[in-house]
């Protein structure tokens, strides 16, 4: 197994957040490692099809910005994850974890992942774009449903 260095963990805010940084975490201590976190505010166009991409009020995607923001520095004391390791970003979620792991040296991703099946696997999730996007190691979390 690799002795990873710097270990960047992607969360979501979902019920199932505990799993995957629980898992981030103990990889963290284990290999003595950096422990960074990441977390995408994806900017979801309201679609009518009267009138085509409708984007979101500016005001709204602020709060939505400032509730993930406070819910990050709350994850990261948790976790014991300085604010200077922290990253709040905005726009695709797997083209943004791969492009904050690249430019901080990451050499390890901890995603969550659903192992959805059908449809949703041939849609694509945050996890699967990473896996083939990123150019270090990913760990994907399998999610269950206690």
């Amino acid at each position: 197994m690799n002795n990873y260095k710097h270990i960047l963990l992607a969360v979501d805010f979902s019920e199932h957040g505990k799993q995957v940084s629980s898992k981030a975490l103990d990889m963290a201590q284990r290999n003595q490692s950096k422990l960074s976190l990441v977390h995408v505010v994806e900017n979801l166009p309201i679609t009518d099809a009267a009138y085509g991409p409708i984007p979101f009020d500016v005001d709204l995607t602020q709060e939505w910005l400032d509730a993930s923001k406070e819910r990050l520095g709350k994850l990261g004391a948790e976790l014991g994850v300085p604010a200077e390791q922290q990253w709040l970003e905005m726009g695709s979620a797997k083209m943004e974890i791969v492009r904050v792991a690249e430019e901080n040296a990451v050499d390890l991703i901890v995603v969550g992942s659903h192992g959805r099946h059908g449809l949703a696997l041939l849609l694509g999730s945050t996890a699967n774009g990473v896996l083939h996007h990123a150019k270090c190691d990913v760990l994907a979390v399998r999610l269950t449903d206690d």
